[in-house]
């Protein structure tokens, strides 16, 4: 290891000397708007257009520019790829999932970048069934995922929504399991959303609109023409975003339409699939609920008078909120994160001082149990355990040390069975390394979670490098669960922390509503102070701290270089929403017109100027930066590839430092990078690759 670093340094030494390739400069195509009596002037809009003759050519000379300053780690980031292939069993399989008799899992060769998935009848001796190989359908495509996949209930069939090109429009095809053969069947540009109804030949699925909102359900008949298919349900609310599932119990076809803010839940029976869809409960504002079908009983989350959430329960005859009856109370400490329902009990996810917990409650006695964990900081997730009539209860258990570990759970005698544990290889040990909790106090006296790990023998004096990360968007909870990609910065003295920053719900509802809207300073501001709090307390200095985020957690990285741009020694910011006024005033962007109730709506004078007070392009000015690398992707749906391409232009065009500012644009990929597991391993190479390469590392004896 020693010499590897000693090369890479070496390298740097040699490439500094020599005269740097010049960056690409983007043309200046000035373009005025006027909002709320400020007018303003996007010299880089055009780049929202990518058949603009401008707009191709400046994103492939971007590329060559990084891909010339990054030529001298080529044996580094070759090295952080192999050391991270290293620690993968290239030859795996997951633990199989019992339904109906039949055994699921999916399983990994060496060398063939997806899984391949099968099943087996009766027992694990039984000869297996290879039902989709991803390799071999995706043979031909520089880019193919999977949006869903749902065997029909009788075993018979395969339904698969794919997604070729990373823009997330994906075709609809079905399998017959019984002679491997494709039905003709083939239904395009669909949203996110499957499921069969009872009788075998009855299967829902969804559209999205102009603007790439789930916005309505369609019921196809097996062997009838796609033109013959029937809307079930349309939402024309451009706040609220449609989805579709079958439930757990497989009565029902469950559609949710949920804006930010409230919630409504439609029912199907799925015995009866051409029936028409029944509402639980209109949608009222600031009301939320979620629904999942027990036995005889829907139980329903909801924020009704209870922050935190609590659950209800209401019969399957008439489940308007007027029969509903409280099941488990609001308790004001504790965040109710939903319910799985089973035959004879029931099991709660629920969130307490910042950590996850189970509940399960024996339905026969009503009498709860909690389900313990031993770490102080970890993450647990249930599975999708697809049986109704059992006492199992599935789920997996990971910390920052802690493989991930599946369990199966007895809610009757309360013991539980270490399944399988991912196996690390390369001679990774747990008891090397060290997780640590702290709390970070914020501007106005909150305290921050911060979860961190790091080898044994790490000593606070300041010189180890850290690397930050924080998300904090959209009540999404970072957990501080297992990877074994990051050891490959942790095992160069690199220290490894999340900050649990508002925005998210580590720290139940409020956390979450505390961190957006006219409260979004809070999510920027957090990180900020904990980032003063790890240098103050010497687990890290600035000039070898490294900020990361990505999407919204993009958008974080964006506000604290225009901030605290001192603070930080590199940011690595991953397909970050950047451009907050462009994007949020144009509704005809995937996700704008829900998000209003996100950010805010630009449209509204005071929503308008508290965005403009953070939002990262806007706020770009002749100062210094940190040394930076931002990556996207063409075919981004989520966060268009123009809005981290104009950062990157006005950040070269107003900077003052000579410190590098790379963009690494995938032409080939969406929101999530590379498809297949080899080139995500690159990907993360790379970005390893810049970060040592920037700030270095020691090597640990």
């Amino acid at each position: 290891m020693r010499s590897l670093l000693l090369v890479s340094l070496v390298l740097q030494t040699s490439v500094q000397a020599q005269q740097p390739p010049k960056p690409p400069v983007a043309k200046r195509i000035p373009q005025a708007t006027v909002l709320h009596g400020d007018r303003s002037v996007d010299d880089y809009a055009y780049f929202k257009d990518r058949k603009h003759p401008e707009t191709i050519p400046y994103l492939e000379a971007e590329n060559r520019y990084t891909d010339a300053m990054m030529a001298h780690t080529v044996e580094l980031q070759k090295t952080l790829y192999d050391e991270m292939l290293g620690r993968i069993k290239e030859d795996d399989s997951q633990v199989p999932v019992l339904r109906d008799g039949w055994y699921y899992y999916s399983r990994t060769e060496k060398g063939k970048a997806y899984p391949i998935f099968a099943r087996r009848k009766g027992d694990m001796g039984a000869p297996e069934e290879i039902y989709f190989d991803q390799n071999k359908e995706a043979e031909g495509f520089a880019f193919y995922e999977l949006g869903g996949m749902e065997v029909s209930p009788d075993h018979n069939r395969l339904a698969v929504l794919v997604d070729t090109n990373g823009y997330e429009d994906f075709e609809l095809r079905v399998k017959d399991l019984r002679t491997g053969a494709w039905y003709p069947e083939r239904i395009q540009k669909l949203s996110w959303g499957l499921a069969w109804g009872s009788d075998n030949r009855t299967l829902f699925y969804m559209t999205p609109d102009s603007a790439k909102r789930g916005d309505r359900v369609w019921r196809h008949v097996m062997g009838t023409a796609v033109t013959q298919d029937v809307s079930v349900y349309h939402d024309p609310d451009v706040l609220y975003n449609v989805n579709l599932a079958r439930s757990r119990s497989g009565a029902w076809i469950l559609i949710s339409s949920t804006s930010f803010t409230s919630s409504e839940f439609h029912v199907i029976p799925a015995a009866t699939p051409s029936a028409a869809p029944r509402v639980i409960a209109p949608r009222r504002p600031g009301i939320e609920y979620d629904v999942e079908p027990g036995e005889g009983f829907f139980y329903i989350t909801t924020n009704w008078n209870a922050r935190n959430f609590k659950v209800m329960r209401a019969s399957f005859d008439d489940p308007a909120p007027q029969n509903w009856t409280e099941w488990l109370p609001y308790r004001a400490d504790v965040f109710v994160e939903g319910t799985m329902a089973f035959k004879d009990y029931v099991v709660v996810l629920e969130r307490q001082r910042g950590l996850r917990q189970i509940r399960v409650t024996d339905l026969a006695s009503g009498v709860p149990h909690d389900v313990t964990f031993p770490e102080s900081a970890y993450g647990v997730f249930p599975g999708g355990n697809p049986e109704y009539r059992t006492k199992q209860f599935r789920f997996t258990y990971s910390s920052l040390i802690t493989p991930n570990s599946v369990y199966d759970y007895d809610m009757e005698d309360r013991g539980r069975e270490l399944l399988k544990r991912t196996e690390v290889l390369g001679g990774y040990t747990p008891a090397a390394y060290e997780v640590e909790r702290i709390m970070a106090t914020a501007r106005d006296g909150t305290s921050i979670p911060v979860s961190l790990v790091y080898r044994k023998g790490f000593r606070r004096d300041g010189r180890s490098p850290l690397l930050l990360y924080a998300y904090g968007s959209y009540g999404s909870t970072t957990e501080p669960t297992f990877s074994s990609t990051r050891f490959s910065l942790v095992d160069r003295d690199y220290v490894f922390a999340i900050a649990h920053v508002r925005g998210g719900q580590e720290m139940g509802r409020s956390w979450y509503d505390d961190g957006k809207m006219m409260r979004k300073m809070n999510t920027f501001t957090d990180f900020i102070d904990v980032a003063d709090h790890l240098v103050k307390e010497r687990y890290t200095s600035s000039d070898r701290l490294v900020a990361n985020g990505g999407s919204a957690g993009g958008l974080l990285m964006g506000v604290v270089a225009n901030l605290r741009p001192e603070l930080f020694k590199v940011i690595v910011a991953d397909v970050p929403f950047v451009d907050v006024i462009n994007t949020m005033l144009d509704a005809s962007i995937p996700l704008t017109a829900q998000e209003w109730e996100q950010w805010g709506n630009p449209n509204k004078v005071d929503e308008y100027r508290y965005m403009l007070s953070y939002s990262p392009y806007d706020n770009v000015t002749a100062k210094e930066y940190p040394r930076m690398l931002v990556t996207s992707g063409l075919n981004d749906s989520r966060v268009g590839y123009f809005e981290p391409t104009k950062w990157v232009a006005k950040l070269r065009a107003k900077k003052t430092d000579n410190n590098p500012l790379l963009l690494k644009m995938n032409m080939g990929a969406g929101h999530g990078g590379a498809s297949g597991r080899y080139e995500q391993l690159k990907e993360i190479a790379f970005r390893y690759a810049f970060i040592l390469d920037q700030v270095g590392a020691k090597v640990v004896q």
